[in-house]
């Protein structure tokens, strides 16, 4: 499933394309998604700029003067950049946004994503259902071992498992869990409850570095994602423990353990973190 880093990295590759520009057609050829795409999304789009396109948590936000488009890639889905000419639409290419210079294309094979229109009269787009409950991004200068601490006081769940809540803070998904637990040195089973201040800035720290680190080499494929050049992304080329169950830890040499933490795989070491 892409996640904030690879929503980061494709919402830098299409606003080069977008940011000030004029939509000139829509083309929706499959509404069906998680959700219905939302309906006449053509006359509500043609004709007007996109003022910027923004990211909260793993939601890419197409900013319009009357309005914002949601969009979530799901499981499976990515947004491609076509300059010049498009090849022809594919069985899973569902929807074409063409502007100024550019085609833009959402491809979804499992169609779990999402393409939604939420009007400027509303209200904010950040009191969506879909974002109103996010946590904090993690990059916003108020994220540290404070904030940390205090968002996870009270919380008998394991600490992996509260950071992929998005609750505290947002877009620390899996991979990125398991590997900033890693360099700060907590057990992911370990309750959330017990961890003290001082290791909840090392957390803190961590998760910084890890989703920075991620968004500069392009993200992590491992299955579908690709950027909206069509580009892999190679995190997981240098990742410490996510997806080296029993093989040598890079710091102790000690065996990565694999274990099933809410349906999701967690990789740790079991004497670097405590």
């Amino acid at each position: 499933m892409p996640e904030l880093p690879e929503v980061e990295v494709t919402r830098h590759a299409l606003a080069r394309h977008v940011e000030g520009r004029k939509v000139r057609a829509v083309d929706v050829r499959e509404r069906r998604l998680r959700w219905p795409v939302t309906p006449g999304l053509a006359r509500l789009l043609v004709g007007q700029p996109v003022r910027a396109l923004d990211r909260r948590g793993k939601y890419l936000l197409w900013r319009f003067e009357h309005g914002t488009l949601i969009s979530h890639l799901g499981m499976s889905g990515s947004w491609r950049v076509h300059l010049k000419t498009a090849p022809a639409p594919g069985t899973h290419d569902h929807v074409d946004v063409s502007v100024d210079d550019a085609l833009l294309r959402l491809t979804d094979p499992r169609r779990f994503g999402a393409l939604l229109w939420h009007a400027a009269a509303r209200g904010p787009v950040e009191a969506h259902p879909l974002l109103a409950h996010l946590g904090i991004e993690p990059f916003d200068p108020r994220f540290d071992g404070h904030w940390l601490y205090r968002g996870t006081r009270g919380r008998a769940a394991a600490i992996k498992q509260v950071l992929l809540a998005g609750d505290v803070v947002v877009g620390v998904g899996n991979i990125y869990a398991s590997e900033s637990l890693f360099r700060a040195g907590i057990n992911p089973k370990l309750p959330a409850r017990r961890i003290g201040p001082a290791r909840c800035e090392l957390l803190a720290a961590a998760i910084r570095a890890v989703l920075a680190e991620a968004i500069e080499v392009g993200g992590s494929t491992l299955r579908d994602f690709r950027s909206a050049r069509g580009e892999e992304g190679y995190f997981m080329v240098d990742a410490l423990v996510y997806d080296r169950g029993g093989q040598p830890c890079k710091r102790c040499g000690t065996p990565i353990r694999k274990l099933v933490q809410g349906q999701r795989a967690t990789y740790y070491c079991v004497r670097c973190q405590r």
